[in-house]
């Protein structure tokens, strides 16, 4: 699924699974056209008042089609939908199998909106093109064929009337859709992900927006990208509704024109009046089979540039400066030993030049190193190629291994990072610690929050149950970090690197919230990352960096 012929071949079934479906499909277009062509028969049959016996056989079809065609209805419903929501669990998968060697830094430049959009919308999107693509367009073209070779069996010309009533439908179902709706499904998954990026931006920032008295250009700029969503909405279901309507009307003139073409040949060639009745009729019944086609064109349209966005959203290759052909994991930390070594070693940003170079760097064991230095300078590059989310060229041994040569998760297993602004989940403080240990009992939960100092605010809050809110909005920013503290612990890293752990906290508490962190890390090897210095006695050594490189 390296692009969008890629994505559409894996979203539709194999023809195996999905052939029961269209079949059925199929069965419920037959039979509609049947029971129609067996009804106008029995009423102009009757009118002559033949005995009921010539009736009877007729009956009996008619009454058949009728229970066929909701029996049909439903299997086609249930086949249909049974494999192609397997074949989208399939597909997702795939693009989660693919998304998660690149992230977090190989997908850092995408916006949430628009990554949402791709993978929730866009993904869901991929559904109609079995359902409402591949499956209407094969049965009504099928149940045409079969139903113009019918008509044309009783007579030549009003086949070829008919015959020629659908191909003007199609082409102009394929025109008008283009040339009035096209533009507007092309635009909706773009606005969808506009009104996403709004709405979001909007949440999270809704105190800071609120406190500089930005909310009423925030709530303006959701309004005016629903609006722009509402008014492409409307310009598709007008595109819709015109191409509808021309497909009705072709139907009614394809009944005229069967009518006006066939009425001077009854009685000829047994050609009867029950006949006419059937080949005048039957195109009313060809056309309403027919009718989901133009539907059919506008969901491939949409389901195409779903499938484009997916392709332009989700990397064909993993970018450079992120790591990829790493071994298979082997669900074993890798051994600290002698501890970390860097030696000219370089890591940048996917797509930028941004990042470290010629960094020499030994920490050995226990030890607490100060990394600092101006924001910009590289540190936070410096901690991503710790822990592996970005590549690196040198060298960089842990243990005496070289980390290339180990599968990231097994180095995260040893090396784990405390980001700048952790991620806390919108799920109780049980439930976000033990995200880090599952098995982790709540003894040991209310053991690590007393050894981050959570202990007294935990009861305050009423225990493990008590909420963190979305992206832990219901927590302060040393609160926050002193849970992703507590995560971290939990998982038992030996080495820790701590990403400007005091960022967002009052400067005056950020000394004794770090020397707190610190003294709860114990024994393990700590990577502080900070842009100001530290108090004395907190860390062993004290590395500067500047503009990517270390300074002597």
């Amino acid at each position: 699924m390296t692009d969008a012929r890629g994505i559409l071949r894996a979203a539709q079934p194999p023809a195996r699974r999905f052939a029961p479906a269209v079949l059925a499909g199929l069965g419920t277009a037959l039979s509609a056209i049947a029971l129609l062509a067996a009804s106008a028969w029995l009423i102009a049959r009757a009118a002559e008042q033949p005995a009921l016996m010539y009736l009877s056989a007729v009956i009996v079809v008619a009454r058949a089609c009728a229970l066929s065609r909701g029996v049909f209805r439903y299997l086609e419903r249930l086949a249909g939908h049974q494999a192609a929501l397997a074949q989208l669990a399939a597909v997702r998968a795939a693009l989660v199998r693919r998304i998660v060697p690149l992230a977090p830094d190989g997908i850092g430049h995408a916006r949430r909106g628009d990554m949402l959009s791709s993978l929730v919308d866009d993904v869901e999107e991929l559904q109609h093109l079995p359902l409402r693509v591949v499956q209407p367009l094969v049965a009504a073209a099928l149940a045409a064929a079969a139903s113009v070779v019918f008509v044309w069996l009783l007579s030549p010309v009003a086949g070829a009337v008919t015959l020629a009533c659908l191909v003007a439908a199609f082409a102009a179902a394929v025109r008008l859709g283009w040339a009035v709706g096209a533009r507007a499904e092309r635009a909706l998954a773009p606005l969808r992900a506009r009104v996403a990026d709004a709405l979001l931006d909007q949440f999270v920032a809704l105190d800071v927006l609120t406190a500089y008295g930005a909310l009423p250009q925030s709530v303006r700029r959701v309004h005016e990208a629903d609006a722009a969503l509402r008014a492409a909405t409307v310009r598709r279901a007008s595109a819709q509704g015109l191409t509808a309507g021309t497909v009705s009307l072709l139907a009614g003139l394809a009944s005229l024109g069967v009518l006006v073409a066939a009425a001077p040949h009854v009685g000829q060639g047994g050609f009867t009046g029950p006949a006419l009745a059937v080949v005048v009729l039957l195109p009313m019944a060809v056309f309403e089979i027919f009718g989901p086609v133009p539907l059919a064109l506008a969901s491939w349209r949409q389901v195409r540039s779903a499938a484009a966005r997916i392709a332009e959203a989700v990397p064909d290759a993993v970018p450079d400066g992120i790591p990829h052909h790493e071994p298979a994991p082997t669900g074993t930390a890798s051994a600290v030993g002698d501890g970390i070594v860097l030696t000219d070693a370089a890591a940048h940003w996917p797509g930028t030049d941004r990042g470290v170079r010629g960094v020499d760097l030994a920490i050995a064991p226990g030890e607490r190193v100060l990394v600092i230095g101006p924001s910009g300078a590289g540190k936070t590059s410096l901690a991503h190629l710790l822990v592996r989310f970005l590549d690196y060229t040198g060298s960089y041994t842990l243990g005496g291994v070289e980390a290339r040569t180990l599968s990231g998760d097994d180095l995260r297993r040893t090396v784990g990072l405390c980001e700048q602004s952790p991620y806390l989940f919108d799920e109780s403080v049980r439930q976000n610690l033990l995200f880090a240990r599952e098995d982790a009992t709540d003894a040991d939960l209310h053991a690590v929050l007393d050894r981050v100092g959570l202990g007294p605010w935990l009861t305050a809050r009423g225990g493990l149950d008590a909420r963190v809110g979305d992206r832990g909005s219901l927590v302060s920013g040393g609160q926050a970090q002193r849970l992703a503290l507590a995560r971290a612990l939990l998982a038992d890293f030996p080495v820790l690197v701590l990403d400007e752990p005091t960022a967002g906290v009052d400067p005056a508490a950020s000394d004794a919230l770090l020397a707190e962190l610190l003294g709860a890390a114990g024994g393990r090897t700590v990577v502080l990352i900070s842009h100001v210095e530290v108090p004395l006695g907190l860390v062993d050594r004290v590395v500067r960096i500047e503009d990517g490189g270390l300074v002597p």
